[in-house]
């Protein structure tokens, strides 16, 4: 028995079943993003994806969508929009302070209810200080004279109107806006999603090597 093992451990074919199926491995992981980057919408930093969850995507679809929106519906039942960056290309990260501004009328429209989840980068809740991490049409939101209603997402709580803040988690993160039973504006592509502003604190550019992802 241990001969075979130290032949299995020899054997150039056994070597060379590893490296192939790492090579394979890697190669299905670049073709998913490949296929996720050309089935993805981008407008304001928010990406979103009309396609998932239909019965006659082909498997390289299937599987791009389970990789970036696991056990996602059809997007005329539950339209998502996700993003880790802010209206200028930064990470959004704790360091920083942001805002999203919904004028009159323009929160998601829908037929069941919306909600706005503050994640990890990957997509995992996580602890915020306030022990919440979502805002939904069912929070009370406040809006300004002129009817805008502004979101603040940041470590703190704001000065006013705390039913507003979307507490953020410790490092980085990735904000998933959610519109269930999407209305026609949604669903025709003409409503968009405001970007998130930041207006204070200081962000990293997406893509560079960023010390708060450790959550300092």
């Amino acid at each position: 028995m241990a001969g075979v093992f130290g032949w299995i451990a020899q054997s150039g074919v056994v070597q060379g079943v590893i490296i192939g199926a790492t090579l394979a491995f890697l190669t299905a992981i670049l073709v998913m993003n490949l296929v996720r980057r050309r089935i993805t919408t981008t407008v304001n930093g928010w990406d979103s994806i009309r396609v998932c969850g239909r019965p006659d995507n082909g498997i390289l679809v299937r599987a791009a969508c389970a990789k970036a929106l696991p056990a996602v519906n059809l997007f005329e039942e539950a339209a998502y929009w996700t993003t880790t960056v802010d209206a200028t290309g930064r990470r959004l990260s704790r360091r920083s302070q942001y805002v999203m501004r919904f004028p009159p009328g323009q929160l998601p429209p829908n037929r069941a209810f919306w909600s706005l989840t503050v994640t990890d980068v990957v997509g995992y809740m996580v602890k915020t200080p306030a022990g919440r991490s979502s805002v939904h049409d069912g929070s009370g939101l406040t809006a300004r004279a002129d009817g805008v209603i502004e979101i603040r997402i940041q470590r703190t709580p704001p000065e006013r109107d705390p039913q507003n803040w979307l507490p953020a988690p410790p490092g980085a993160f990735k904000l998933t806006l959610r519109a269930y039973l999407p209305g026609p504006a949604v669903l025709d592509d003409t409503y968009r999603v405001p970007p998130v502003v930041r207006v204070g604190g200081v962000g990293t550019r997406a893509g560079t090597a960023s010390a708060e992802a450790g959550g300092r």
